[in-house]
């Protein structure tokens, strides 16, 4: 199990380069030292967030937009504490 998350968190950490800066400056560290750290709920709202446009994703991040439910709401938090 635990060599499979270690994949998995180097796909993620492929997965969270963006297009936009402003995102890869809070993904790629969040990625590097918290993904190991999230629980099965978490990881899998990590996921649905990288499903999200750029635009999108950002928006939600500087609270432009309201995230699409709690989950995403506190992983973001948890993201922009770092």
């Amino acid at each position: 199990m635990k060599n499979d998350r270690s994949v998995l968190a180097k796909r993620m950490q492929w997965r969270a380069r963006r297009g936009l800066l402003e995102l890869d400056l809070f993904l790629q560290p969040f990625v590097a030292k918290h993904y190991s750290s999230l629980n099965e709920a978490e990881l899998l709202t990590f996921e649905a967030l990288l499903d999200m446009p750029d635009n999108t994703l950002w928006d939600m991040m500087s609270r432009r937009e309201n995230a699409d439910n709690l989950a995403q709401q506190q992983l973001l938090e948890k993201i922009k504490s770092l």
